[in-house]
């Protein structure tokens, strides 16, 4: 028996990368689903595993060694099962553009709060700012500001271009990076600018809908060798895009911690249980009404709030 990395996910089928760099798929002992987790895949990729090999060539799955991380969502808006993207994650890559198909700030705040709940760094990268406009600069810059202030690294890319890909092979070099973002936000051209020899199936935009179309039907990590960094490898993982981001798991009473701007001033609030919304004395909605903190965070953390089953 030995441990291996998930590289892939097909339904019930696995791609293991093993310590020599060679890879071997598996599938998942029997028995192992029946432990009464609600997760509909045990297995994700970032995992790492015990296997034994099979008399087939094939790997058998015996276990999941503990995770030191993951990004879990909800599997469907109604479904109480939960969905984990991807595991022991260094850094979470949230994908947006403001072109089309545009992403909304509360798609990427229900991300990086769990993100934030989950102790994963994140960054926002906004692809496609050839197709900006200055009516459109205007607006990202107004946005750069928010999540500049409230802690998060924000770079402006093109994959179509190359434009700022030297600063994001920086921020990523030697680490396991989850991208992630809506269908049609250009994750496959952007991984393949950054590793041409990738040659991801990059879609597009739906004629009638002007939305995405899923390209990446499965999630997958490349291992890749920047030309910057030659003598580490990095983890891009490429997933399916995200329509909607349900979240799971979040209390009234917690969901304000997963907000770094409100983090900090939640010692002054009257009452140590305020969830920030009708009570008196509240130092959120204080720094809200001073500026300290974005109203469109603000507004987006309410929404999130009402959601909480």
């Amino acid at each position: 028996m030995t441990d291996a990395l998930v590289i892939r996910t097909t339904g019930s089928w696995y791609r293991l990368l093993l310590p020599d760099g060679s890879a071997l798929d598996g599938r998942l002992r029997g028995n192992y689903r029946l432990r009464g987790n609600k997760q509909t895949n045990p297995v994700a990729v970032g995992d790492r595993v015990d296997y034994a090999l099979q008399d087939d060539g094939t790997a058998l799955i015996l276990d999941v060694h503990d995770r030191r991380n993951y990004i879990v969502r909800r599997a469907t808006k109604l479904s109480k099962q939960t969905h984990v993207i991807a595991s022991n994650i260094d850094l979470l890559c949230i994908v947006a553009t403001l072109g089309l198909p545009r992403t909304s700030t509360g798609f990427i705040d229900r991300l990086l709060v769990t993100a934030e709940a989950y102790h994963i760094p994140a960054a926002i990268v906004f692809n496609k700012v050839d197709l900006y406009d200055n009516e459109l600069w205007e607006v990202h810059n107004e946005l750069k500001s928010i999540y500049v202030n409230a802690g998060y690294p924000v770079l402006e890319v093109s994959a179509l271009e190359g434009t700022g890909l030297d600063m994001l092979k920086e921020m990523i070099a030697g680490s396991t990076v989850l991208f992630s973002g809506h269908s049609g936000v250009g994750k496959s051209a952007l991984l393949n600018a950054l590793c041409p020899g990738l040659d991801l199936k990059v879609g597009q935009l739906s004629d009638w809908s002007l939305k995405g179309k899923h390209t990446t039907t499965f999630a997958e990590i490349h291992p890749i060798t920047l030309s910057s960094h030659p003598s580490s490898l990095t983890y891009l993982i490429d997933t399916p895009g995200i329509k909607e981001f349900g979240m799971v798991d979040f209390t009234a009473q917690e969901l304000s911690h997963f907000f770094p701007e409100m983090r900090a001033v939640l010692h002054g609030c009257r009452f140590a249980n305020c969830t920030h919304y009708h009570e008196p004395g509240c130092a959120v909605k204080e720094a809200v009404d001073d500026g300290r903190i974005s109203p469109e965070r603000y507004q987006n953390y309410l929404n999130i709030l009402e959601g909480i089953d």
